[in-house]
């Protein structure tokens, strides 16, 4: 699915109606709603979601032919996409973290340090998850100006200056 973006995950039932629980990966997380029609993995569309609320990790919201909260769990860990195409440009200093994942992360020097598994966000700023030839574990790095200089997405490579001791 690489012509489509993943701003969300369902994370199951809200109530017993048929609401569910709405991780929003947009910057405000209320825009998911305005990319209808979303589609999941496996090719269902939801061609409107109506946001109902707020929880704590996210939004409570209806989506279309769910009505029941057995549907509902059923989702859980949906992640639900929209195409590229319908997504703003970004500025040059932001990314889209499907564009980051699978990248090569160099270093300074040019030495490859791994290559970008995910991108998490736990609150205090987004992390490089990055898996290094020979780790058993993989490594967070700060995604920030000073530990990540360089993205250049069009040579398909991040150069890195991490933090003394972290690889």
């Amino acid at each position: 699915m690489t012509d489509k973006v993943v701003l969300g995950t369902i994370g199951g039932a809200f109530g017993v109606h048929g609401e569910v629980r709405l991780k929003s990966f947009c910057a405000i997380p209320e825009d998911i709603a305005d990319y209808t029609p979303l589609e999941t993995e496996k090719g269902r569309v939801f061609n409107q979601i109506v946001l109902t609320g707020r929880t704590k990790n996210g939004l409570t919201a209806r989506l279309d032919g769910v009505t029941t909260k057995e549907e509902a769990d059923a989702l859980r860990n949906t992640e639900l996409f929209a195409p590229r195409d319908r997504l703003p440009p970004t500025d040059d200093d932001e990314f889209y973290y499907a564009d980051l994942i699978g990248l090569p992360v160099f270093d300074t020097g040019g030495e490859q340090l791994g290559t970008v598994r995910a991108v998490q966000n736990h609150g205090a700023g987004d992390l490089l998850e990055i898996h290094a030839p020979g780790r058993s574990t993989t490594i967070l790095l700060p995604f920030t100006q000073e530990a990540v200089p360089t993205v250049d997405l069009t040579a398909g490579r991040i150069v890195a200056d991490p933090p003394e001791g972290l690889f």
